[in-house]
């Protein structure tokens, strides 16, 4: 069997060092759509250096990968087919603000295994700290076809009631066609978004956005939105990928207010205009202060 869950969930964490610059930062943000309009002071915050602050979601990508998508599929117990890898989810906590530029020790390891059935999910865990103690912890689920049904335990349902009423805000964000090209630049040179023929293989029509660029969008909007531009209030957040995003399509993001177990928070759900509101994001929950 092509995953072993015993052998995934004990092999010993792999732990590295991890670097990034205002520049890194500046990149992200632009892959996720910033600077527009580029003279905007609320857009300047994202790309000018003088007056930078960091997007949370800037976790997923510091270092220049992608976290535990790819790092996780080269894991002792785990030998699968990249064309059959889906990003499932992903969940962040938020430790301290992410300072513009920094160095710290990553630590990843195989959180979880569980059989869909018809499908297995990873749950790679990366840990950062730095010189002064935790950073963020960062949990994304790995969706792998066809590598289910050997009996393993299902795993926690990550499924929330839809919001009801009406959402407090929404919003639209345009996806650029060169999106893809750009945000990939960060560090997931998965071909899935960028080679056509590969793309094909994986049965999709052309390249998909990467979800985790709709995840930083997402998260962009809700803090530009209803939190003030003010990245520090971001304590976690966390999505199901429910479908796919193609370059050049507009995103309706939903946002609901209300209170949660850990305090105040913001439902989301995002779909794609262009086909009658197709989910993209579902399960979605943003923490605040």
């Amino acid at each position: 069997m092509p995953i072993d869950a015993a052998l995934a969930l004990s092999a010993e964490p792999r732990s590295g060092e991890i670097t990034w610059t205002a520049k890194d930062v500046q990149l992200y943000h632009l892959g996720i759509g910033a600077g527009v309009p580029a003279t905007d002071p609320d857009e300047l915050r994202y790309t000018l250096e003088s007056r930078l602050h960091v997007l949370p979601s800037f976790a997923t990508v510091a270092g220049a990968g992608s976290p535990g998508v790819i790092s996780g599929l080269s894991m002792p117990g785990v030998d699968v087919d990249l064309a059959k890898v889906l990003h499932g989810g992903q969940s962040l906590t938020i430790h301290r603000p992410i300072p513009v530029a920094g160095t710290a020790t990553a630590s990843g390891r195989v959180a979880g295994v569980y059989d869909k059935g018809t499908a297995a999910i990873l749950v790679m865990r990366t840990e950062v700290t730095d010189a002064d103690g935790p950073l963020w912890t960062n949990d994304a689920q790995i969706f792998v076809r066809g590598e289910g049904g050997w009996g393993g335990d299902r795993g926690p349902s990550t499924r929330l009631d839809p919001p009801t009423g009406e959402p407090d805000r929404t919003v639209e964000r345009h996806v650029r066609e060169d999106q893809a090209l750009l945000y990939r630049l960060s560090g997931d040179y998965n071909p899935l978004h960028a080679d056509p023929e590969f793309a094909k293989l994986a049965g999709f029509d052309k390249p998909i956005l990467h979800g985790l660029c709709t995840y930083g969008m997402t998260l962009k909007a809700v803090v530009d939105t209803l939190l003030g531009g003010d990245v520090t209030r971001v304590r976690a957040y966390r999505t199901r990928f429910a479908g796919v995003v193609y370059p050049g399509e507009t995103l309706r993001i939903r946002m609901w207010c209300g209170e949660g177990a850990e305090g105040p928070v913001v439902r989301v759900e995002v779909g794609a205009v262009e086909r009658d509101g197709a989910p993209v994001l579902a399960d979605t929950v943003v923490q605040h202060s």
